[in-house]
């Protein structure tokens, strides 16, 4: 891909995106980044937030439970709710890196937009999709990248774009599943603030009857609704944040196995190990020494 899009992610990938972090750049635009590969990744686990991520070029798969998503140059890939995710960058080379740019969607600006717009949530409810890039969306998404290369203008002209682009993904296909993040009083509104506490506090105790009372639900209703809108129950949830902080800690912080379970709230460390495992497919220590072993030789 050659479009003016592909263009300006491309320079400001090349500029800023270092190595050491796997090629990803926070821009100074609020939940904006651009991600450049030159070699397939390894995988990634992460519970992710809900975003837009338009792929460039390269290929990129999401697994979330049982089903796989491939995305490849000139389609998006979208995630309406806060869910569990294996993801692989599969097509990337020095000659033709994997290039792409994503924005995590934001709720209140979603709630403001619905409420003007007028429409009513649907019955979409799945929360990964992948689809062609909507020509309005590519051309928002352009204007942002150009902004960045005017510093000075970012503060200033930032926010209206991303709202544009907001407008255009809720009047676009999958509105309707985009539209319930932020529709007040709506189940998926309703367990988002308990999400944000999980994600705040998930190394603390966090009985599911507290978490249900901020969500305004009984235990069971809350229980039901959490696990239709995350694929995980509560626990699940919490367990998933705790195991991939700890990986983080061990991995870009050098912290033992022991330390990093009772830094994220595990009593047991052979619980920890029996979970990790679970989880990621090797026990702790194994689990680093692979990954440091493929980043060796990657360097």
């Amino acid at each position: 891909m050659t479009s003016p899009l592909f263009q300006a992610v491309s320079r400001y990938a090349e500029a800023h995106a270092p190595a050491h972090q796997g090629g990803v750049v926070q821009t100074p635009i609020p939940g904006l980044s651009t991600v450049r590969a030159t070699e397939p990744s390894g995988l990634l686990y992460a519970i992710a937030r809900p975003r837009i991520c338009l792929v460039l070029q390269g290929c990129k798969q999401v697994a979330m439970g049982p089903q796989t998503f491939g995305s490849a140059a000139g389609e998006s890939l979208l995630i309406t709710a806060d869910v569990p995710t294996v993801s692989q960058i599969t097509r990337a080379s020095a000659a033709a890196p994997y290039l792409s740019m994503a924005l995590e969607l934001s709720l209140p600006v979603i709630a403001d937009l619905s409420a003007q717009m007028g429409a009513v949530p649907g019955d979409d409810h799945a929360p990964v999709r992948v689809d062609p890039i909507d020509a309005e969306v590519a051309d928002v998404a352009l204007r942002l990248m150009r902004l960045l290369e005017r510093p000075q203008a970012v503060p200033l002209l930032h926010a209206s774009l991303v709202r544009e682009l907001h407008y255009w993904l809720l009047a676009g296909r999958h509105g309707a599943a985009i539209r319930r993040l932020g529709w007040p009083g709506s189940h998926a509104h309703r367990v988002a603030r308990a999400v944000a506490v999980l994600r705040t506090d998930f190394a603390q105790p966090l009985p599911v009857e507290s978490l249900a009372a901020l969500a305004g639900m009984s235990p069971s209703s809350f229980h039901q609704h959490f696990r239709a809108v995350t694929s995980l129950s509560p626990l699940q949830f919490q367990k998933q944040l705790r195991l991939i902080e700890a990986r983080r800690l061990m991995l870009s912080e050098g912290a033992s196995a022991s330390r990093a379970a009772f830094a994220v709230g595990y009593e047991s460390v052979s619980q920890f190990t029996r979970e990790y495992g679970r989880l990621f497919g090797l026990p702790p220590v194994r689990d680093t020494q692979a990954a440091k072993g493929r980043a060796r030789a990657a360097a």
